[in-house]
């Protein structure tokens, strides 16, 4: 067993005696910061499908600009970097997950880092809101952007497991803020007995996520460049890099899924965790499967100067097979044309002049 392992393992048995609470009842409160965004708004939708009554859905956009807003939900427009919001946000909580944060694509990242770092406000006030309120169990949405950056230099990179996170060099601003308030978690666990929930995201996408602005990342890029081509009849293609960096990329629905189940097994407590696709493709594979799905073979211009990020990254999923046995399984086809006919449809309806949320 490695150091790594042992220190989890350590951790995990710090608090054996603890007497473990019930089942969550539909009408306990959960509250997901976040949930005006991407994953926090299909993190709601999941758990309304499953047949909880009393969500609060917090995020700090105005209600209008909500990715998703759901029916039966206390939708609150609130900041969650400020402290006393947070205490407002979880009181009463039995769970609380925070999906909220200043992020974006690789665009995004390298360009706003101090906004990135700052982050960690959100995790720092939320965690300790969420221990004072009496909550069971906290979850927190780290990424695979904490993971050691020289072990990404190649583009057949070897896939990424939870141990390669240290020693640390994680990448630029947001990687730091993630991989800090992953010990976040762990300490609140080790030292206050509050069960926390880790997960390490590789790369989410799907329908109802950003898909144009900046923010948005590969995959919705990729689908509204190629739509973009076809609709004004250029018939190319710029992509960031030379298009050999190398991804894994993870259906939403499998995101939400595996955030459930993260989240509710004892044998994870304070226990970060890979939660991505192994199906490592190229950006120029990404480009051709876009491209087969609309039908069209496009001219790719290489923009050699925009940001591209680390060469290769990949999920290494032998821990969570072993933990949960189930990893994300929504092949990059089935995802990618979800993901393309949903925001075509965004597409034409912005151009026909109705609002839409990008």
């Amino acid at each position: 067993m490695s150091d790594f392992e042992q220190n989890l393992k350590h951790s995990m048995n710090q608090h054996h005696t603890a007497t473990p609470e019930p089942f969550i009842n539909k009408d306990d409160l959960i509250v997901i910061a976040g949930a005006g965004g991407f994953i926090g708004g299909a993190l709601t939708k999941h758990f309304l499908r499953k047949g909880f009554i009393n969500i609060r859905a917090v995020d700090k956009k105005p209600l209008p600009e909500w990715y998703q807003r759901h029916p039966g939900v206390d939708n609150l427009s609130l900041d969650c970097s400020n402290e006393n919001v947070c205490h407002r946000v979880c009181e009463n909580a039995v769970e609380v997950y925070t999906l909220a944060a200043d992020m974006g694509g690789m665009g995004f990242i390298e360009r706003f880092r101090v906004e990135c770092l700052r982050s960690i406000l959100i995790n720092t006030h939320m965690i300790e809101a969420a221990y004072r309120a009496g909550a069971s169990r906290y979850f927190f949405s780290s990424s695979a952007c904490i993971y050691n950056t020289l072990l990404q230099q190649d583009a057949n990179v070897t896939a990424l497991k939870e141990s390669d996170a240290y020693p640390a060099m994680a990448e630029r601003g947001y990687g730091w803020e993630k991989l800090m308030s992953e010990m976040f978690c762990q300490e609140y666990w080790a030292e206050r007995g509050l069960k926390t929930a880790i997960a390490r995201f590789h790369n989410v996408y799907g329908p109802n996520g950003t898909w144009d602005g900046g923010r948005e990342k590969a995959p919705a890029a990729m689908c509204r460049k190629v739509i973009e081509a076809i609709d004004k009849g250029t018939n190319k293609i710029s992509i960031w890099g030379d298009g050999n960096q190398t991804r894994s990329f993870m259906f939403i629905e499998d995101c939400v899924k595996g955030i459930d189940m993260i989240m509710h097994a004892d044998n994870l407590i304070a226990t970060p965790i890979n939660l991505g696709s192994s199906e490592l493709v190229s950006i120029n594979t990404l480009l051709s499967k876009v491209e087969k799905i609309a039908g069209v073979t496009l001219h790719r211009d290489y923009d050699l100067s925009a940001p591209k990020g680390v060469t290769g990254r990949n999920s290494d999923n032998t821990f969570i097979q072993k933990m949960l046995g189930w990893e994300p399984n929504t092949t990059l086809n089935v995802g990618l044309e979800a993901t393309y006919n949903w925001i075509k449809t965004q597409y034409e309806a912005r151009k026909a002049g109705n609002r839409v949320i990008e």
